[in-house]
């Protein structure tokens, strides 16, 4: 069959786009050759619904090898007793853990994504928001969660479900008053920690695990593995909500959400994907990724520390992790223009939402940064000062397209000591 050169040389394109450029997306990284590669195998052509062991078609036996290794080096990374690798990503995770522990119509109470949400925290645009009650909770004018809002809602409306995490906030959590909360009232604590996962299974920040029922993420952004989904517990459990299953039996918490996920949510796993995580999983274990995760929050409070200096806004005046939001209201520039300028000098970040906020979120008045992805590059504190320099000239010179250009040429010239993917050419 003939190499279908008009997609191939799409993908060349985009491999350069990347190499060239300064990944600033905090949800966004860069694998490992060996996770790409895993992710272009055989088990792609393999359907697998069910679990292994328990598949309703033959010849599962090697691909229940794979997804039992990922199980299991995935409960080892987070001392987790059962874990579940098949969602195709994090909104899938949190949807099968809202079809095991909830109802239509039952309350839930999660972070507003104005203040750094997630659209499946309760977001009205979203399955969650309109499948549920939403109820949410906000941060403070420093920036940090309000947890006593968190405390007041709760008892007001008492949710069925506390959902802790977020898309854009840097800093830690403190899951035991969260669970203290739900406590009072009953309910299910989930913690999806998509965004920090890394630098949790390195013990860098607070552990969830330790108070939260459930807990789900992504595996990529700092797990650095392929994009999809995971749901684990540290300890299963009998669900103390009375929740059955769909014929009217009570089930432990793992099995409930074993049938949340298929058939409740979604037919066949990746394979394919369940063994580039499993890779990545591996990777996750080495000693080597314990010191990433600690080059990440370095280097993230060095960029913090460099944007503060030329008088940027940080939300919370800083970070626990491996992001920033910035507010650009003080340099006269919204989230948008920021990002569509700084994207034609190759520096590519988002545009977001800040706390109260007076712009729509097409517009914003901030900018999300990361560092995951800079950090796999090969960066330290020293280049965070650079970066920042960078985004610095363009943004005081947004409309200097000579400004402009001139910093895409640095750009491309500076990530040329960092190289991405040499083996591929």
């Amino acid at each position: 069959m003939q190499k279908d050169k008009q997609v191939f040389d799409l993908i060349d394109k985009e491999l350069e786009r990347q190499r060239n450029g300064i990944e600033l997306i905090a949800s966004e990284n860069f694998t490992s050759l060996q996770v790409m590669q895993a992710m272009g195998t055989a088990p792609t052509n393999k359907y697998a619904e069910g679990y292994p062991g328990k598949r309703y078609y033959g010849g599962c036996e090697v691909v229940d090898e794979i997804e039992t290794l990922a199980i299991e080096r995935l409960k080892k990374i987070f001392r987790a007793q059962w874990a579940n690798v098949q969602p195709h990503s994090g909104a899938q995770a949190n949807g099968a853990v809202f079809l095991a522990v909830m109802k239509p119509g039952e309350k839930i109470l999660g972070l507003d994504l104005s203040m750094g949400g997630h659209l499946t925290h309760g977001s009205p645009a979203n399955f969650s928001g309109k499948t549920y009650e939403a109820f949410h909770y906000g941060v403070t004018r420093d920036g940090i969660v309000d947890y006593e809002q968190m405390e007041t809602v709760a008892l007001r409306e008492k949710p069925k479900m506390i959902i802790c995490g977020a898309s854009a906030y840097s800093r830690d959590w403190d899951y035991q008053r969260i669970r203290s909360i739900a406590d009072a009232i009953g309910a299910v604590v989930l913690a999806d920690i998509a965004h920090p996962a890394g630098l949790i299974a390195s013990g860098l920040l607070n552990d969830p695990f330790d108070h939260c029922h459930i807990v789900t993420s992504t595996t990529h952004k700092t797990l650095r593995g392929p994009r999809g989904g995971i749901i684990m517990l540290r300890h299963d459990f009998e669900n103390p909500w009375g929740i059955k299953d769909p014929k009217g039996n009570l089930r432990m918490m793992s099995q409930l959400l074993d049938l949340a996920v298929f058939p409740g949510t979604q037919g066949g796993p990746l394979e394919h994907v369940i063994a580039a995580k499993a890779v990545a999983f591996g990777e996750i274990l080495t000693e080597d990724f314990k010191a990433y995760g600690q080059q990440v929050i370095r280097n993230a409070q060095a960029m913090a520390a460099a944007f503060v200096s030329r008088g940027y806004h940080l939300i919370s005046e800083g970070t626990d992790n491996h992001l920033m939001l910035i507010d650009l209201r003080n340099k006269n520039l919204t989230g948008k223009k920021a990002q569509e300028t700084l994207d034609k000098a190759h520096i590519t970040l988002n545009k977001n939402a800040v706390p109260f906020d007076d712009k729509s979120p097409f517009v914003t008045s901030g900018i999300r940064v990361g560092v995951p992805a800079i950090t796999t590059r090969g960066m330290k504190e020293k280049d965070m000062e650079t970066v920042v320099a960078l985004i610095d000239r363009v943004l005081m010179q947004a409309d200097d397209e000579k400004t402009i250009s001139e910093v895409r040429t640095e750009v491309s010239a500076f990530m040329q000591q960092f190289p991405l993917y040499p083996e591929l050419g």
